[in-house]
């Protein structure tokens, strides 16, 4: 077995395994990885060269995100998939990244705590739909604001913002923006940033009354947001499931009162 980069003719053998684990996962964002921060995007091969497992990361600009990190159920068990994460481990600190962040399943956990990373938090997908259209006024398009995501995360993520906005509609109202973005049949709401539950709501309802009615939405959000999950819970929205928020390094100034949806759907933060 070697780890090699990840190409992007490997990113359709990515897709399956992610399929095959029920992962939501969309090819833009292997565009803009592979294009972002390469060296932190690994494959593992076995000796026919054909790829079983992946792992990918991103620099923002003190921190850095592990994500993705997979590996084929044939060939879990041998030490693959610690390997690729030591192995962005590794090109997020040599890149002179200080707080190291990820997400983890239950099964998962227990190889980052090996590795010195702490859990700080718990990430719940949310499910809803948008309903028929109401008499809310139309959301406001505007721009992304890195100053209020910084204030949730700790650290400027400019590259990934505009990734996201690029792709997606951006709502802005007083100290609140989200970016809507498309997720295959359904959409992602986030990243999702406000000042307080009430803004939140406001800009919620808005983006929901813009939506085509029945469409899935899904929300990745902070447990310790205590606003947003009842927020959410009172626009009748389910937990979908949850994974465990998990950093290294510098301690981050982390405040989830800030963050009401996180930019993907756990790849990058």
């Amino acid at each position: 077995m070697t780890i090699e980069p990840f190409r992007k003719e490997d990113v359709p053998r990515f897709l399956r395994l992610a399929a095959g684990e029920n992962w939501v996962a969309e090819p833009w964002e292997f565009d803009f990885l592979l294009s972002a921060f390469p060296d932190g995007c690994l494959s593992a091969r076995d000796e026919s060269g054909a790829a079983v497992g992946f792992v990918t990361s991103l620099r923002h600009d003190c921190s850095g995100w592990i994500g993705n990190l997979i590996v084929d159920r044939d060939c879990r068990g041998t030490g693959i998939g610690e390997a690729l994460f030591l192995g962005a481990f590794d090109s997020l600190r040599g890149a002179g990244a200080e707080t190291f962040w990820l997400t983890a399943s239950k099964m998962g956990k227990a190889l980052y705590e090996k590795h010195g990373f702490n859990s700080t938090d718990t990430i719940i997908r949310w499910t809803g739909r948008a309903g028929a259209p109401t008499d809310t006024a139309p959301a406001a398009t505007g721009a992304w604001d890195a100053a209020l995501d910084r204030l949730g995360w700790g650290d400027r993520r400019d590259g990934l913002l505009a990734a996201t906005c690029r792709r997606g509609t951006v709502l802005a109202a007083d100290s609140a923006f989200a970016v809507i973005q498309p997720c295959g049949q359904a959409v992602q709401l986030g990243p999702f940033s406000a000042v307080s539950p009430d803004r939140a709501a406001r800009l919620l309802d808005e983006a929901l009354s813009s939506l085509p009615a029945g469409i899935t939405v899904y929300i990745d959000t902070p447990a310790c947001n205590s606003g947003a999950v009842a927020l959410l819970q009172e626009r009748g929205f389910r937990d979908h499931g949850t994974n465990v928020l998990m950093y290294a390094g510098v301690k981050p100034d982390y405040r989830p009162e800030y963050i009401y949806g996180l930019a993907t759907m756990g790849s990058c933060g």
